[in-house]
């Protein structure tokens, strides 16, 4: 408590943040991706999308992005690692910035311990500019508790965090889902990894996109780099030091590229090559809560416009058939009453999240724990992922000996309208922090993405039911074509299930 009190005398956010507002910059006509999209484009209104389950696939795309724009990058993370992934996606944007394309990088100031020299660097290059989202003032060398510790009297503060993830370039063209920038969202950890889900964007909702953006952008809650920390010194300096530090590092492996994915798309690089995407089209809007929530009276202000009421008030509509993937799942008494009407209207649900050996977040799951008996008595088709069973389904990726994680925030409404985004179920994207995510009407769209959720539902997962006769729960699952029946959390330790449960009494549902 002293050293933290100490800490927190250490400084305080500037009161101004010293900065001129700027917006998406017009369409250059020249730009070939401009070109491409009105090569591709059905209707001015139209937006079409290509899923992106494979993390190769979509870490390619933000390269093939990064290296073909000539006008500008618009780029929006959550987390921004300091590892092969991400240094290699600071170098194509690094390099796309001396050809002289405008780059703005909005980072949340989270987990930017390990990133900060290098967002410093990269501020120092020509039309590059780099912002932090809600920052700490204090302690900013030291790890997310650490942080936590310098500035403990401005925890309400802190506790708002940015968890969107968009990458536009040119203005035309988008990535958006549940990805961050780091080796286990893309298959390259050798520890545990993510089953994701983004997608490419291109067309009318490209725009709502870039509004989005600028309105961050220009918060009075996001602040230019240079005015965070310790003095940066000269640019040409901090450029060399940039430059130093990525040419010290390993080279980033080769990203593992199959010829088509599970969908049977090759890479996008090679309709960027023939100039015309083939694409799934539709009517899309975009959703983002305003970056000021943080700044709401009361978490029930925060939730009337956030992005998980909007989603779930269009989810609660479903009419025939209603599937959810959400690594985070805590659905409350009122999402358990809704799954009650949708029950009572004769609705199919299904809900693929994480079981307790696979989720990055034990605590969350013990929050989700509590409903889990509830769900499946309003009829829910509730199925937890395996990681082990992850590994043998190649279709997701080669995990190798790495754990695999449910990552993926998606919705399929009826088979014909889908919503991807970075939205959890769960409180703090409810009412702390802001996230973003699209919907389209497109059946075309939505049979894919069953596809890919089937798999993980039939191939990747525990199916989990209550006892018949005991009304306890029961996992589910085949070895060889003799079906399993568990009785205890599969996959998981005695310890870990003893700990979950007694930290579970001391961390409130609201901040999970």
């Amino acid at each position: 408590m002293v050293a933290a009190l100490g800490l927190a005398g250490c400084g305080t956010l500037p009161t101004n943040t010293g900065k001129d507002d700027s917006v998406a910059l017009p369409l250059n006509p020249e730009s070939p991706l401009v070109k491409i999209t009105k090569a591709s484009s059905p209707g001015e209104d139209q937006t079409g999308v290509r899923l992106m389950p494979l993390g190769a696939y979509s870490l390619d795309t933000r390269l093939q992005l990064a290296q073909r724009a000539t006008t500008s990058l618009d780029v929006q993370y959550y987390q921004f690692e300091n590892d092969p992934t991400g240094r290699l996606l600071m170098m194509a944007l690094r390099d796309a910035s001396i050809r002289g394309v405008r780059v703005r990088l909005l980072v949340d100031d989270l987990y930017t311990t390990h990133t900060d020299p290098l967002l410093r660097g990269l501020a120092a290059f020509p039309n590059f500019e780099v912002h932090l989202f809600n920052p700490f003032c204090c302690g900013r060398t030291s790890g997310v508790a650490g942080r936590y510790t310098a500035s403990i009297f401005d925890f309400g503060r802190l506790n708002h965090r940015m968890h969107n993830k968009l990458f536009i370039a040119d203005g035309v063209m988008a990535v958006i889902g549940g990805r961050n920038i780091a080796d286990e969202y893309f298959l390259r950890s050798s520890s545990a990894n993510f089953i994701d889900m983004d997608a490419f964007v291109m067309g009318a909702v490209v725009k709502e996109f870039s509004a989005i953006f600028d309105r961050y952008w220009n918060s009075e809650v996001v602040f230019p780099i240079n005015l965070i920390g310790e003095p940066m010194g000269d640019l040409e300096a901090r450029r060399r030091s940039f430059d130093e530090a990525i040419a010290n590092q390993p080279p980033a492996p080769p990203i593992d590229m199959p010829t088509t994915d599970l969908l049977g798309y090759g890479p996008l690089s090679e309709d960027f090559d023939l100039g015309q995407l083939g694409l799934e089209w539709g009517i899309a809007r975009a959703l983002a809560d305003p970056p000021e929530k943080l700044l709401s009276e009361t978490p029930k202000v925060a939730f009337e416009t956030s992005v998980t009421n909007g989603v779930m008030m269009q989810v609660w509509q479903a009419k025939k058939e209603l599937v959810i993937t959400s690594p985070y799942m805590i659905p409350g008494n009122d999402g358990v009453k809704s799954f009650e009407r949708l029950q009572h209207d004769k609705v199919k649900v299904t809900v693929v999240t994480n079981s307790l050996a696979a989720t990055d977040e034990p605590l969350v799951h013990n929050g989700y724990s509590k409903y889990r008996p509830a769900m499946l008595r309003a009829g829910v088709d509730l199925y937890e992922l395996s990681p082990t069973l992850t590994q043998s389904t190649k279709r997701l990726g080669m995990f190798g000996k790495s754990l695999g994680r449910l990552h993926a925030k998606t919705a399929v409404i009826d088979r014909h309208i889908v919503f991807v985004g970075s939205m959890n179920l769960d409180p703090r994207s409810a009412s702390a922090n802001t996230e973003l995510g699209m919907f389209i009407d497109s059946a075309p769209l939505a049979k894919e993405l069953l596809r890919v959720i089937n798999i993980s539902r039939l191939e990747s997962a525990y199916r989990v039911r209550l006892d018949p006769k005991t009304q306890k729960l029961q996992w589910l699952t085949m070895e060889g074509d003799n079906e399993v029946i568990l009785g205890v959390e599969p996959e998981s330790s005695l310890w870990l299930r003893v700990h979950n449960m007694l930290m579970g009494w001391f961390v409130p549902e609201q901040l999970l």
